[in-house]
């Protein structure tokens, strides 16, 4: 499991300009099984994800694809950890 943890280096302006379509990729690695949860930080900095990707190199690959880090917005930071412990109802996070 990864966790993608996005900082704004641009103004909101910029950030706001290139919403939809980071909402739009969004939705589109959801329905394609990768994302399972996302929203923003508060205060409003950035924002985590919270995706699945069989290798390192394609989180690192969809991070990378995000339309904030393809238009200079956002920096991200991939974050694998490996779950030792959920909440009843979450055991498919678990490794």
């Amino acid at each position: 499991m990864f966790v993608f943890s996005l900082k704004y280096v641009a103004p909101l302006e910029e950030v706001d300009a290139l919403l939809p379509d980071h909402v739009a990729w969004l939705k589109a690695q959801h329905e394609a099984g990768h994302f399972i949860a996302w929203g923003r930080k508060v205060p409003r900095e950035g924002g985590l994800i919270m995706a699945h990707a069989p290798t390192r190199e394609m989180a690192e690959e969809l991070a990378a694809s995000d339309p904030f880090v393809k238009g200079g917005a956002a920096e991200v930071e991939v974050i694998e950890f490996s779950p030792s412990f959920v909440a009843p109802g979450l055991e498919g996070l678990q490794g």
